[in-house]
Protein backbone atom coordinates (compact mmCIF):
# COMPACT_ATOMS: atom_id res chain seq x y z
CA UNK A 1 0.00 0.00 0.00
CA UNK A 2 2.81 2.89 0.77
CA UNK A 3 4.33 2.42 -2.89
CA UNK A 4 1.23 2.95 -4.09
CA UNK A 5 0.38 5.98 -2.29
CA UNK A 6 3.62 7.49 -0.99
CA UNK A 7 6.56 8.71 -2.50
CA UNK A 8 9.97 9.79 -0.49
CA UNK A 9 11.62 13.24 -1.03
CA UNK A 10 14.92 13.11 0.37
CA UNK A 11 17.22 16.58 -0.07
CA UNK A 12 21.20 15.54 0.13
CA UNK A 13 24.16 17.74 0.72
CA UNK A 14 27.17 15.57 1.54
CA UNK A 15 25.00 12.98 3.34
CA UNK A 16 26.78 9.88 2.08
CA UNK A 17 27.41 8.39 5.60
CA UNK A 18 23.47 8.48 6.74
CA UNK A 19 21.78 8.05 2.91
CA UNK A 20 22.43 4.26 3.24
CA UNK A 21 20.34 3.60 6.16
CA UNK A 22 17.69 6.45 5.54
CA UNK A 23 17.07 4.71 1.87
CA UNK A 24 17.09 1.19 3.54
CA UNK A 25 14.47 1.91 5.99
CA UNK A 26 12.40 3.51 3.32
CA UNK A 27 12.98 0.39 1.09
CA UNK A 28 11.90 -1.63 3.59
CA UNK A 29 8.85 0.01 4.36
CA UNK A 30 7.85 -0.49 0.53
CA UNK A 31 8.59 3.37 -0.42
CA UNK A 32 10.08 4.53 -3.67
CA UNK A 33 12.27 7.85 -2.84
CA UNK A 34 13.47 10.42 -5.40
CA UNK A 35 16.52 11.73 -3.77
CA UNK A 36 17.28 15.57 -4.60
CA UNK A 37 21.12 15.96 -4.24
CA UNK A 38 22.51 19.93 -3.74
CA UNK A 39 25.53 19.23 -5.92
CA UNK A 40 27.11 16.94 -2.73
CA UNK A 41 31.06 17.10 -3.03
CA UNK A 42 30.90 13.53 -1.88
CA UNK A 43 29.45 10.08 -2.90
CA UNK A 44 26.10 10.76 -2.35
CA UNK A 45 24.92 11.03 -5.50
CA UNK A 46 26.00 7.18 -6.34
CA UNK A 47 25.11 6.06 -3.37
CA UNK A 48 21.00 6.92 -4.18
CA UNK A 49 21.54 5.53 -7.61
CA UNK A 50 22.68 2.26 -6.31
CA UNK A 51 19.89 2.15 -3.79
CA UNK A 52 17.67 2.35 -6.25
CA UNK A 53 16.34 5.74 -5.89
CA UNK A 54 15.43 7.76 -8.60
CA UNK A 55 17.92 11.37 -7.98
CA UNK A 56 17.76 14.72 -9.16
CA UNK A 57 20.95 16.33 -9.30
CA UNK A 58 21.01 19.75 -8.92
CA UNK A 59 23.89 21.82 -10.31
CA UNK A 60 24.36 23.90 -7.21
CA UNK A 61 22.93 24.46 -3.57
CA UNK A 62 19.33 25.31 -4.24
CA UNK A 63 18.65 24.86 -0.56
CA UNK A 64 16.13 23.00 1.80
CA UNK A 65 12.72 23.83 0.85
CA UNK A 66 13.58 24.96 -3.19
CA UNK A 67 15.35 21.46 -3.18
CA UNK A 68 12.13 19.94 -1.82
CA UNK A 69 9.79 21.45 -3.91
CA UNK A 70 11.46 20.30 -7.10
CA UNK A 71 11.18 16.86 -5.00
CA UNK A 72 7.44 16.82 -4.77
CA UNK A 73 6.90 18.07 -8.33
CA UNK A 74 9.03 14.99 -9.48
CA UNK A 75 6.40 12.79 -7.43
CA UNK A 76 3.03 12.03 -8.65
CA UNK A 77 1.63 9.99 -5.62
CA UNK A 78 -1.54 10.86 -3.33
CA UNK A 79 1.37 11.73 -0.53
CA UNK A 80 4.94 12.60 -0.37
CA UNK A 81 6.92 12.17 2.68
CA UNK A 82 9.76 14.52 3.83
CA UNK A 83 12.73 12.70 5.06
CA UNK A 84 15.83 14.53 6.16
CA UNK A 85 18.93 11.83 4.89
CA UNK A 86 19.86 11.50 8.78
CA UNK A 87 16.25 9.87 9.68
CA UNK A 88 15.41 6.81 9.56
CA UNK A 89 11.89 5.47 9.10
CA UNK A 90 10.51 2.83 11.95
CA UNK A 91 9.13 -0.67 10.78
CA UNK A 92 5.20 -0.08 10.08
CA UNK A 93 5.27 3.97 10.65
CA UNK A 94 4.31 4.25 6.65
CA UNK A 95 1.26 2.50 6.93
CA UNK A 96 0.20 4.11 10.70
CA UNK A 97 0.50 7.71 8.49
CA UNK A 98 -1.64 6.78 5.97
CA UNK A 99 -4.08 5.37 8.35
CA UNK A 100 -4.03 8.36 10.37
CA UNK A 101 -4.19 10.27 7.24
CA UNK A 102 -7.63 8.27 6.27
CA UNK A 103 -9.13 8.63 10.03
CA UNK A 104 -8.05 12.53 9.71
CA UNK A 105 -9.36 13.78 6.49
CA UNK A 106 -8.71 17.30 7.16
CA UNK A 107 -5.13 16.55 8.33
CA UNK A 108 -2.87 18.30 5.47
CA UNK A 109 0.15 17.15 7.45
CA UNK A 110 1.10 14.06 9.68
CA UNK A 111 4.66 13.14 11.55
CA UNK A 112 5.64 10.31 13.21
CA UNK A 113 6.84 10.05 16.72
CA UNK A 114 10.35 11.05 16.54
CA UNK A 115 12.89 9.90 18.63
CA UNK A 116 16.59 10.83 18.60
CA UNK A 117 19.65 9.22 19.76
CA UNK A 118 19.47 9.89 23.60
CA UNK A 119 15.95 7.75 23.59
CA UNK A 120 14.40 11.37 23.81
CA UNK A 121 10.84 12.11 21.39
CA UNK A 122 11.40 15.36 19.61
CA UNK A 123 8.47 17.97 19.30
CA UNK A 124 9.24 21.63 18.53
CA UNK A 125 7.89 23.06 21.21
CA UNK A 126 7.90 26.89 20.14
CA UNK A 127 7.97 28.49 17.38
CA UNK A 128 8.86 32.64 16.11
CA UNK A 129 4.97 31.92 14.54
CA UNK A 130 3.34 30.76 18.08
CA UNK A 131 0.90 33.02 19.76
CA UNK A 132 2.86 33.85 23.16
CA UNK A 133 0.47 31.60 25.22
CA UNK A 134 2.39 28.34 23.25
CA UNK A 135 5.89 29.26 23.76
CA UNK A 136 6.27 29.02 27.32
CA UNK A 137 9.44 27.62 29.06
CA UNK A 138 9.75 24.03 29.70
CA UNK A 139 9.83 21.27 28.48
CA UNK A 140 6.41 20.06 25.53
CA UNK A 141 4.13 17.64 27.28
CA UNK A 142 4.87 13.98 24.91
CA UNK A 143 1.23 13.20 23.52
CA UNK A 144 0.13 9.82 24.52
CA UNK A 145 -1.95 9.21 21.49
CA UNK A 146 -2.76 10.90 18.40
CA UNK A 147 -2.63 14.57 18.33
CA UNK A 148 -3.19 18.18 17.12
CA UNK A 149 0.09 20.13 17.02
CA UNK A 150 0.49 23.75 16.12
CA UNK A 151 3.72 22.47 15.04
CA UNK A 152 5.35 19.91 13.23
CA UNK A 153 9.22 18.73 12.65
CA UNK A 154 10.43 19.32 9.23
CA UNK A 155 12.57 16.22 9.77
CA UNK A 156 9.41 13.71 8.61
CA UNK A 157 6.43 14.96 7.01
CA UNK A 158 3.59 13.01 5.32
CA UNK A 159 2.06 15.33 3.25
CA UNK A 160 -1.06 15.36 0.94
CA UNK A 161 0.37 16.62 -2.08
CA UNK A 162 -2.57 18.10 -3.67
CA UNK A 163 -2.62 20.79 -0.81
CA UNK A 164 1.37 21.26 -0.90
CA UNK A 165 1.09 22.06 -4.40
CA UNK A 166 -2.35 24.47 -3.47
CA UNK A 167 0.14 26.07 -1.18
CA UNK A 168 2.94 26.82 -3.32
CA UNK A 169 5.02 24.32 -1.44
CA UNK A 170 7.82 25.71 1.17
CA UNK A 171 8.13 29.13 0.64
CA UNK A 172 11.24 29.68 -2.05
CA UNK A 173 12.27 32.70 -0.77
CA UNK A 174 14.18 30.68 2.41
CA UNK A 175 17.16 28.46 1.50
CA UNK A 176 17.58 27.21 4.99
CA UNK A 177 15.66 27.62 8.30
CA UNK A 178 12.02 28.13 9.40
CA UNK A 179 10.65 26.82 6.28
CA UNK A 180 8.72 24.13 7.77
CA UNK A 181 7.40 26.72 10.57
CA UNK A 182 6.04 28.92 7.71
CA UNK A 183 4.51 26.12 5.76
CA UNK A 184 2.75 24.54 9.28
CA UNK A 185 1.34 27.84 10.10
CA UNK A 186 -0.12 28.37 6.31
CA UNK A 187 -1.13 25.07 6.55
CA UNK A 188 -2.97 25.81 10.03
CA UNK A 189 -4.48 29.39 8.42
CA UNK A 190 -5.86 27.07 5.14
CA UNK A 191 -8.09 25.01 7.58
CA UNK A 192 -6.11 22.10 7.68
CA UNK A 193 -5.10 19.99 10.64
CA UNK A 194 -1.40 19.11 12.18
CA UNK A 195 -1.32 15.57 13.50
CA UNK A 196 1.47 13.97 15.60
CA UNK A 197 0.61 9.99 15.33
CA UNK A 198 1.85 8.73 17.90
CA UNK A 199 1.79 4.95 16.56
CA UNK A 200 4.25 5.88 14.05
CA UNK A 201 7.97 5.89 14.82
CA UNK A 202 11.50 7.55 13.62
CA UNK A 203 14.86 7.76 14.40
CA UNK A 204 16.44 11.07 13.86
CA UNK A 205 20.41 11.73 14.51
CA UNK A 206 19.80 15.40 14.42
CA UNK A 207 22.38 17.35 12.93
CA UNK A 208 24.33 14.53 11.38
CA UNK A 209 23.01 15.42 7.20
CA UNK A 210 26.65 17.29 7.00
CA UNK A 211 29.61 17.28 8.49
CA UNK A 212 30.42 19.74 10.56
CA UNK A 213 32.78 22.79 10.02
CA UNK A 214 33.48 25.74 11.07
CA UNK A 215 32.81 27.42 8.10
CA UNK A 216 29.57 25.55 7.72
CA UNK A 217 28.56 26.60 11.14
CA UNK A 218 29.28 30.22 9.94
CA UNK A 219 26.70 29.66 6.67
CA UNK A 220 23.99 28.32 9.05
CA UNK A 221 23.80 30.98 11.49
CA UNK A 222 23.82 33.41 8.67
CA UNK A 223 21.00 32.04 7.29
CA UNK A 224 18.82 31.49 10.83
CA UNK A 225 19.44 35.10 11.34
CA UNK A 226 18.42 36.24 8.19
CA UNK A 227 15.61 33.66 7.99
CA UNK A 228 14.51 35.09 11.32
CA UNK A 229 14.33 38.82 10.12
CA UNK A 230 12.37 37.37 6.91
CA UNK A 231 9.44 35.51 8.48
CA UNK A 232 9.06 38.46 11.16
CA UNK A 233 8.46 41.00 8.14
CA UNK A 234 6.37 38.02 6.30
CA UNK A 235 4.18 38.05 9.23
CA UNK A 236 3.82 41.48 10.62
CA UNK A 237 5.88 40.33 13.87
CA UNK A 238 8.51 42.07 15.69
CA UNK A 239 11.71 40.71 14.66
CA UNK A 240 15.08 41.16 16.11
CA UNK A 241 16.60 44.44 17.01
CA UNK A 242 20.22 45.72 16.18
CA UNK A 243 21.28 45.09 20.02
CA UNK A 244 21.42 41.21 18.87
CA UNK A 245 23.57 42.04 15.72
CA UNK A 246 25.99 43.88 17.70
CA UNK A 247 26.05 41.65 20.64
CA UNK A 248 26.70 38.19 18.26
CA UNK A 249 29.61 40.88 16.79
CA UNK A 250 31.18 41.48 19.89
CA UNK A 251 30.70 37.79 21.28
CA UNK A 252 32.71 36.87 17.29
CA UNK A 253 35.46 39.33 18.38
CA UNK A 254 35.37 37.88 21.68
CA UNK A 255 35.59 34.01 21.03
CA UNK A 256 38.32 34.96 18.14
CA UNK A 257 40.61 36.15 20.88
CA UNK A 258 40.50 32.98 23.41
CA UNK A 259 40.73 30.95 19.45
CA UNK A 260 37.61 29.07 19.97
CA UNK A 261 36.71 28.80 16.09
CA UNK A 262 33.45 26.78 16.34
CA UNK A 263 32.00 29.68 18.58
CA UNK A 264 33.32 32.15 16.69
CA UNK A 265 32.47 31.28 13.28
CA UNK A 266 28.80 30.60 14.71
CA UNK A 267 28.48 33.89 16.47
CA UNK A 268 29.94 35.96 13.57
CA UNK A 269 27.77 34.51 11.03
CA UNK A 270 24.62 35.20 12.87
CA UNK A 271 26.10 39.01 12.95
CA UNK A 272 26.29 38.73 9.17
CA UNK A 273 22.82 37.37 8.17
CA UNK A 274 21.25 39.83 10.40
CA UNK A 275 23.80 42.64 9.05
CA UNK A 276 22.76 41.23 5.30
CA UNK A 277 19.25 41.86 5.68
CA UNK A 278 19.58 45.33 7.13
CA UNK A 279 21.20 45.99 3.84
CA UNK A 280 19.00 44.70 1.76
CA UNK A 281 20.47 41.47 0.38
CA UNK A 282 18.30 38.18 0.03
CA UNK A 283 18.85 34.59 1.32
CA UNK A 284 19.23 33.96 -2.51
CA UNK A 285 21.39 36.62 -3.78
CA UNK A 286 23.78 35.35 -1.12
CA UNK A 287 23.79 32.20 -2.43
CA UNK A 288 24.39 33.34 -6.16
CA UNK A 289 20.67 31.88 -6.84
CA UNK A 290 17.69 32.97 -9.07
CA UNK A 291 14.00 33.09 -8.17
CA UNK A 292 12.33 29.76 -8.35
CA UNK A 293 10.63 28.96 -11.68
Amino acid sequence: MPAAAITAIVVSYDSADVLPACLDALAGEGIPAIVVDNASGDDSRAIAAAKGARVIANACNEGYGRANNIGVAAADTPYVLIVNPDLEIGRGAAVALLQAAERYPDAGMLAPRIVEPSGRVFLQPRSLLSPPHLNRSGAMAIPEGDACLPFLSGACLLIRREVFVALGGFDPAIFLFYEDDDLCRRMRDAGHALVHVHGAEARHGRGRSTAPSPQRRFKARWHLAWSEHYIARKYGLAGPGPIRMLENAGKAAGYGLLLKREKMFAHAGSAAGARAWRRGETALAHEGLGEMP
